[in-house]
C-alpha cells in the first residue's frame, strides 16, 4: 500500500519541482551559449551600477573641480573628468540610471500594448485583426521624432513622457508581428486539441500562444530597447531631455571636447554601444534556447490548399427508393425526370448525432470552394461509424465541421448537424465550447503534434479535467493519474510528469485518449488514430477504443485502413471527392459493396495481390475540388461508367429494404453481378 501512495504524492506534488527542474534546464541551456552567458553577465553588472551608484560612485556626479577639468584617466578619477571637472565615472553611473528608466518606460507601454494585441489579432482576425493591421501601416508613416518633439513642448523636460510616446508608437508595430508569429501557431495541432477540448481562447492565448511567440517578443523587445537607448541618447545629445546627468548629455559634452580631449567620448560611447549590443545578444540566446525547448517536430505534414472554386452545380437531392434505382437523379427509370420531387430523410430523432445535406466550403483567395457537398449520415449511443477513402476525400473537414473547428474562411453553407437535439451548424461560438470536449471528444491524427511542447502530459490533460469539472488542481491530477491508468499507460505519475518529446508515439495516442475522455464526452471524434504506430500499439490503441464502445460512447473512426474498420466499426461511410458515395453495416459494405469506388478500394488489397503482378490500385486520383466532374466524380475512374454517369449530378439513394444508401445509378447490379470481378 505504500508504494502507490508514494506514486500518488510524487505525480499530485510534481508540479512545483518539475517547473523548477525545467526553469534550471533552461537556465542551464542558456549558459552554455558563451555570448549569451557574457551578455547577461554584463548587462546584470551594469544594471546593478547603475541602481547602487548611489553608494557606489565616488563622486557626486555634479561636483565641479575646474582645476582638474579635462584630465584624464587617474588614480582620482579612473576614467577623466569633463569640462567641468567632475568625475566620468560618477556620471556614467548615475546617467545610467535616466537612460534605462527611460527604456524601461519604452517597453512598459511597447510590449504590454504589442504583445496581447498581436495574439489576439492573429488568432481571433476579424474587426480588431483588420484594426491592427492598419494602425500599423499608419504609424509606419508618421515621422516618430516629429511626435515626440511635439510631446516635449507640451511636457517640457518631462523626458518619461516622450520615452511612454514612443512606447505607444511603437506598439501597433510590434503587434503586426506578433499576429504574423500567432498565425502560425494557431494552425498547429495541439491549438486545434485545445479548441477541441472545449477550452477558453483566453485560456489558449496565455497558455499555448504567448510561449511560442516568446521568441519573437525576445528580439523584438532587444531592437527596440536599443532603439530606445540611442533614442534618449539623442534626446540628451540635442539637450531636450532632463538637465541631470545622462549617457546623451555626457555625449554632447563629449561632442563638443572633441578637438581638446577625444577620451572623453570613449567612456560614454563604449557604454552605449556596448549595452546595445549585449541586450541584442542576451535576446539571440533567449530565443534560441526558447527555440530548442518549443520546437515543432520536423516531420508535419504539409497543409492542403484547395484552388478556385468552378461554377456552381446543380444542387444534390437526397432521394428514398425501394429496392431498385429509380429516384437516383439520373439514368434511366420512372423517376429520373429533374421536375419529379425528391423525398428528402429526415433527421433520426433516436439518433445521438444526425447529419443531413452538410456541405462545407472553405474560402480560398478570397473566394468560397465547395470542399464537403451533401454529407449525410446517421450515429446512434455506443455505435461506432468508420469514415474511410483517399486522402482529399473530405473525411477530416467532414469531421471537424462537426465541432465548429474548420480553418480559417471555412463554413457550414448548407445542411443541418444535430446532436442531442441540438443543431451544431447554426451554434455560436459559446454553445460549441459547451460541447467541445464535454459531450464530443477528439483524438488528432498526429499524437505528438497534438500535444503542446511547453507543458508536461499531466498538465495539459489536468487542465481539461479542470475546465470541465471544475475541481481544485490537486483533485484534477488525481483525475489525470486515473485516466492515465484508464488507458493503460504505464507508470502514470512518471508520464504525467514527462514532456511530449519524452513519450513514444503509442504512448502520446493514449496522452491524447486520455484528454478526449476527460469530460466523459458521449462521442468521441477519432482522427486516424493508428496512423504511424506499429502492429502491437495500433492493437492496443483499437482495444482502448473497443472499450469505450463497451461503455457506451459513440465514436466515429476515420480511417484508411480496412482492416480497422472491419474490426472496430458497426457502420461505415464511404467519401470521394467531397461526396458520401456509400454507406451500409460494415458486413455488407465488405462483401457486397454496392459502388465502384468502395469495390475498388476493397480490390486494392495488396494481400490480393499475385506474385509477379503489379499490386492492384484504382487509377487515377481524387480530383480537387475546382476539377470535379458534372455528372458522378468517379466517373473518371470508374470501369463501369456510361454516358449517363456524366449527364448530371448523382444524388445519393437510400435503398430501403437493403438498409443501405449508394451515390451510383447502378447498384442493384454492382451487387447483383459480384463487385470484385
Amino acid at each position: 500500500m505504500k508504494a502507490p501512495a508514494m506514486a500518488h504524492r510524487t505525480a499530485s506534488g510534481s508540479g512545483g519541482p518539475r517547473r523548477g527542474a525545467a526553469r534550471r534546464g533552461f537556465t542551464a541551456r542558456l549558459l552554455r551559449k558563451p555570448a549569451a552567458a557574457v551578455s547577461a553577465g554584463y548587462l546584470l553588472l551594469v544594471v546593478l551600477v547603475t541602481v547602487l551608484a548611489g553608494p557606489l560612485a565616488p563622486y557626486d556626479p555634479d561636483e565641479q573641480d575646474l582645476t582638474a577639468a579635462l584630465q584624464g584617466p587617474s588614480g582620482a578619477h579612473w576614467l577623466g573628468t569633463g569640462e567641468l571637472g567632475r568625475d566620468v565615472l560618477s556620471r556614467l553611473m548615475h546617467g545610467g540610471q535616466i537612460t534605462l528608466l527611460g527604456v524601461l518606460i519604452t517597453l512598459a507601454v511597447y510590449l504590454p500594448l504589442g504583445v496581447p494585441a498581436g495574439m489576439v489579432a492573429g488568432y481571433r482576425g476579424g474587426w480588431f485583426d483588420r484594426l491592427v493591421l492598419k494602425s500599423a501601416d499608419l504609424i509606419s508613416a508618421v515621422p516618430v521624432i516629429i511626435v515626440l518633439l511635439v510631446v516635449l513642448s507640451v511636457f517640457t523636460g518631462n523626458e518619461s513622457a516622450a520615452m511612454a510616446a514612443n512606447g505607444l508608437l511603437g506598439a501597433p508595430l510590434l503587434a503586426r508581428v506578433v499576429r504574423s508569429a500567432t498565425l502560425g501557431v494557431k494552425e498547429e495541432l495541439y491549438v486545434r486539441a485545445a479548441v477541441a477540448g472545449g477550452i477558453r481562447d483566453r485560456v489558449i492565448i496565455r497558455r499555448h500562444v504567448l510561449p511560442r511567440v516568446t521568441g519573437v517578443v525576445l528580439v523584438q523587445a532587444s531592437v527596440f530597447g536599443a532603439y530606445a537607448v540611442l533614442l534618449e541618447t539623442g534626446l540628451g545629445f540635442l539637450g531636450l531631455g532632463t538637465t541631470r546627468a545622462s549617457w546623451g548629455s555626457m555625449i554632447a559634452e563629449a561632442s563638443k571636447n572633441i578637438g581638446t580631449d577625444p577620451w572623453l567620448l570613449v567612456p560614454s560611447g563604449f557604454m552605449i554601444v556596448s549595452f546595445i549590443l549585449a541586450l541584442g545578444l542576451l535576446s539571440d540566446g533567449l530565443r534560441d534556447t526558447l527555440a530548442e525547448r518549443y520546437a515543432p517536430p520536423a516531420d508535419r505534414p504539409p497543409s492542403r490548399r484547395m484552388g478556385r472554386p468552378r461554377g456552381a452545380a446543380p444542387e444534390p437531392v437526397r432521394a428514398e427508393v425501394t429496392g431498385t434505382v429509380t429516384g437516383t437523379g439520373t439514368g434511366t427509370g420512372t423517376d429520373t425526370d429533374t421536375d419529379t420531387p425528391r423525398v428528402i430523410e429526415e433527421p433520426d430523432p433516436d439518433a445521438l448525432l444526425s447529419v443531413r445535406g452538410l456541405t462545407v466550403s472553405l474560402r480560398i483567395e478570397g473566394t468560397p470552394t465547395e470542399v464537403v457537398r451533401d454529407v449525410s449520415f446517421d450515429l446512434r449511443a455506443g455505435e461506432v461509424l468508420g469514415i474511410v477513402g483517399e486522402t482529399g476525400c473530405g473525411k477530416t473537414v467532414t469531421a471537424t465541421s462537426l465541432l465548429g473547428m474548420l480553418p480559417a474562411g471555412g463554413a457550414i453553407t448548407a445542411g443541418t448537424v444535430l446532436f442531442e437535439g441540438a443543431d451544431l451548424a447554426r451554434a455560436d461560438a459559446a454553445a460549441l465550447r459547451r460541447v467541445r470536449g464535454r459531450r464530443i471528444g477528439w483524438i488528432a491524427q498526429d499524437p505528438v503534434s497534438g500535444l503542446d511542447p511547453s507543458f508536461t502530459a499531466g498538465a495539459q490533460v489536468a487542465e481539461v479535467v479542470r475546465l470541465h469539472t471544475g475541481c481544485s488542481r490537486r483533485q484534477a491530477r488525481e483525475r489525470t493519474l486515473e485516466l492515465f491508468a484508464q488507458v493503460r499507460l504505464p507508470d502514470p505519475a512518471r508520464v504525467a510528469g514527462s514532456y511530449p518529446h519524452q513519450l513514444s508515439g503509442g504512448m502520446a495516442q493514449r496522452v491524447g485518449i486520455a484528454a478526449a475522455l476527460a469530460g466523459d464526452p458521449a462521442l468521441v471524434i477519432a482522427d486516424e488514430p493508428t496512423t504511424a504506430l506499429d502492429v502491437t500499439v495500433q492493437a492496443e490503441i483499437l482495444d482502448l477504443l473497443r472499450e469505450l464502445r463497451a461503455g457506451g460512447t459513440s465514436v466515429i473512426l476515420i480511417t484508411h485502413d480496412w482492416g480497422v474498420l472491419a474490426d472496430l466499426c458497426d457502420r461505415a461511410v464511404v467519401m470521394y471527392a467531397g461526396e458520401v458515395v456509400e454507406e451500409a453495416e460494415v458486413t455488407d459494405l465488405v462483401t457486397t459493396p454496392a459502388h465502384p469506388y468502395t469495390a475498388g478500394l476493397l480490390g486494392s488489397d495488396p494481400h490480393h495481390a499475385l506474385p509477379g503482378q503489379p499490386l492492384p490500385a484504382v487509377e487515377g486520383a481524387v480530383p480537387p475540388p475546382t476539377q470535379w466532374p458534372v455528372g458522378c466524380h468517379f466517373q473518371n475512374r470508374c470501369p463501369r461508367v456510361t454516358d449517363a454517369c456524366k449527364e448530371k449530378p448523382v444524388v445519393i439513394s437510400h435503398l430501403v429494404e437493403l438498409e443501405r444508401s449508394t451515390r451510383c445509378i447502378r447498384p442493384l447490379e454492382l451487387i447483383g453481378g459480384g463487385a470484385h470481378e
